[in-house]
Parts: C-alpha cells; structure tokens; sequence
C-alpha cells in the first residue's frame, strides 16, 4: 500500500440522508441497518453519524477486546524481557563482567567493533 493511501472505514456503508430518519422513520432506517449491519447517515452529504446492529456492535467490541489483550500480552512479554536485562545489570558482579567484555579483545570477522581502541 502506498504511504499517501489511507483506509477510510466510511467507503463501504450504505448511506442514508438524515431527513430519512423523519421521513421515513425510526423503523424505515433500522430496516437498512437490518440488512447492511450498519448505516451512515449524512447531512448534507457530509458523514454525521453510524447506525450499528447490536451484531456489527458486539462484532467490534469483540474485536477490540482481542487487540486489546494481544497489546497487553506483547507489553506484559517485552517488560518481562527488560526486566531480566535490568537484573543482570544490578547483580553484584555486572560491572566486573561488563569491563571484561569490552577490554578483551573480539573476532568479529571482519567488522569494526564499536567503542574504545586498543
């Protein structure tokens, strides 16, 4: 997908002027709902307002309950992971190891190892 192109969640929903809902009811528009799942209704063809079916409804808080324990799953894992990182660097002798790894000198094959110089 290009950079410039945007998901606009209004595209494909069927449309209904505001004045239907006086004209042609509360029960009118929610027979458009019944058989879309949802309603966009305009006013003066500018979005105003989305009518949901208790299924289209349940259907994205469902799915926002999911994305929601999935971020909290991948967070709970990558503090976890920071948190064991942290602990290894206040153990007693994390400065003793961390002096050894920089003073000695490394086979990187090749590559320019970062830091000071011998």
């Amino acid at each position: 997908m290009a950079a410039s192109a945007t998901l606009n969640p209004l595209e494909n929903i069927a449309q209904t002027p505001a004045s239907d809902l006086k004209r042609l009811g509360w029960r009118g528009v929610m027979k458009g709902v019944e058989r879309e799942g949802k309603v966009l209704v305009t006013n003066h063809q500018e979005p105003e307002a989305v009518i949901l079916s208790i299924k289209e409804y349940t259907a994205l808080v469902s799915a926002s309950a999911v994305a929601k324990r999935v971020q909290e799953t991948a967070l709970e894992a990558l503090r976890r992971s920071f948190d064991e990182r942290l602990a290894a660097l206040r153990a007693p002798d994390a400065g003793d190891r961390l002096r050894v790894l920089i003073n000695e000198p490394t086979r990187l094959g090749g590559m320019v190892k970062a830091g000071a110089s011998h």
